[in-house]
């Protein structure tokens, strides 16, 4: 048996701009802060007698080879791996999919360790990452990032910079661990009680859109200046700096796809703000999800998103990335 434990995670500066469409389209291409959290995604692999394929997630699969799989990630991996049979797969996560922490990303992540480790390959985790991506972008045609599958594979708090040539260049944030434990410390969050798949609400923000192509580049090179003066911010230590700045993110993500339910999470953030939060944002791609609010006056932002109705979720860092648990 196989199990590998993959982080999700949170965009901290310039979430967006690891898009295909907007990095290849941009002269100095994307850049994002990411950091990974201690919840998780598990994957495990059995050997399953016979030759069929069992998986086992919300739904369960008997079949006799990779190509009749439903579940688009397992059966893409799969074929990518070469498995063709005689295995058991399960999933398990600590938090549910579709809100907004990179689910998508962690299972590909995870699974594609299991799958290469099953196969006796190993791979690099900076190798899984680009593995899950051509499975997410290129074979599934997802209009998704890079950003969950890498920060998924190399954890940590991590730069990320996107080139126009597809390749990514990982760079951990040289925090200092003061900062780092005011950074663990005073940032919350709170879950919204709506879920949706990133690549539904990534659709309408595309920036190669033909009828908003145009302003949504705009919009996303601001959110890549806003990435690194987040990262000079975190390797400063000037934390009122970097909790200032997720405000400013979070407007131009609601610019961009200025909803009604975006506009109701305004409120709740602007809630956050009056009860002495520094400053907050939605994490992920938007349409519900998590929020984000650096906070040290931590018992009155609690209060008031208790008012709301919003559960937190309490969280550290995970340094790790995607791992193998068990191999036996």
């Amino acid at each position: 048996m196989i199990i590998t434990r993959t982080p999700l995670r949170i965009s901290l500066g310039g979430g967006g701009t690891d898009l295909p469409s907007y990095y290849r389209n941009s002269p100095s291409g994307g850049f994002l802060v990411a950091g990974a959290i201690d919840k998780y995604v598990y994957i495990a692999i059995n050997r399953y007698f016979g030759t069929n394929l069992l998986l086992k997630y919300s739904s369960i699969e008997r079949v006799t080879k990779p190509e009749e799989v439903e579940h688009p990630l397992l059966r893409e991996a799969l074929i990518v791996s070469g498995v063709t049979g005689g295995v058991e797969i399960s999933s398990m996560a600590d938090i549910p999919a579709g809100t907004g922490l990179g689910s998508s990303g962690a299972f590909t992540v995870g699974l594609l360790k299991a799958l290469t480790a099953q196969r006796r390959q190993p791979s690099s985790n900076t190798e899984i990452a680009e593995l899950a991506c051509r499975v997410e972008i290129d074979r599934l045609q997802a209009p998704v990032g890079k950003q969950d599958q890498y920060i998924a594979a190399v954890g940590g708090i991590t730069a990320f910079e996107y080139r126009s040539d597809d390749t990514v260049k990982v760079s951990p944030v040289q925090i200092s661990e003061e900062a780092r434990l005011e950074l663990e410390e005073n940032l919350l969050l709170f879950y919204t009680g709506v879920s949706r798949p990133a690549a539904a609400e990534l659709r309408s923000q595309d920036p190669g859109s033909a009828t908003r192509g145009g302003d949504i580049m705009e919009n996303l090179d601001r959110v890549k200046e806003l990435g690194y003066e987040s990262h000079a911010a975190l390797e400063a230590g000037d934390m009122q700096r970097f909790g200032a700045l997720l405000t400013d993110q979070w407007k131009l993500k609601l610019d961009r796809a200025p909803s009604k339910l975006h506009r109701e999470i305004d409120d709740w953030l602007g809630r956050g703000i009056e009860a002495g939060a520094v400053g907050g944002k939605l994490v992920g791609a938007g349409g519900g999800g998590f929020v984000l609010f650096y906070a040290e006056a931590k018992v009155q932002l609690r209060a008031a998103m208790k008012e709301l109705d919003l559960e937190e979720v309490r969280f550290g860092f995970d340094y790790d990335g995607v791992s193998t648990i068990v191999n036996v």
